[in-house]
């Protein structure tokens, strides 16, 4: 199924919405396609791979929630101390619970299950674990979702993303 980029007037990434969606928008007179596709809708109409609005639309700021979900995929679905992408990933606090830890973007990571246990209840400086990377919160909301659905097929959508 066709995912459709949705981009405010002002050119910044807002949403992505269904090829229908986006047709519906396009034939009211709400959106004009930017880019398109090689599947065609009828005879002369493609369906489009990138909408703008034609009147800005203001966004309040949301915040990313912290899910197992969202974290695996801000962590690529690796072991961000041995690397391994392996079914059994689970979350790691790195300041452990135990010792004040939290359930934040910056404390939690993805960690095989190896790696958990044998990092323990110790930071990973105690247990001679280096991180890969630095956990961070996602900065945005609307590039966070576009990195889920990206591929080959919407590489379009990148000169509209900061940090795509």
């Amino acid at each position: 199924m066709s995912k459709v980029l949705v981009i405010n007037a002002s050119y910044e990434p807002l949403n992505i919405c269904s090829w229908r969606r986006a047709v519906i928008l396009i034939l009211k007179g709400k959106a004009e396609q930017i880019e398109h596709g090689s599947k065609p809708i009828g005879d002369d109409f493609l369906i489009p791979t990138v909408i703008r609005l034609r009147s800005y639309v203001k966004i309040p700021y949301k915040e990313i929630s912290l899910s197992r979900r969202n974290l695996m995929h801000r962590d690529n679905y690796l072991c961000q101390y041995c690397g391994a992408n392996r079914h059994d990933l689970t979350i790691d606090h790195i300041i452990p619970r135990s010792r004040g830890g939290s359930d934040t973007w910056d404390n939690v990571v993805a960690a095989c299950l190896s790696c958990n246990v044998k990092k323990g209840n110790r930071t990973p400086k105690e247990a001679n674990m280096p991180l890969h990377v630095t956990p961070r919160r996602p900065a945005n909301q609307v590039s966070f979702e576009i990195s889920k659905h990206a591929n080959s097929t919407e590489l379009c959508w990148q000169k509209y993303v900061i940090g795509a």
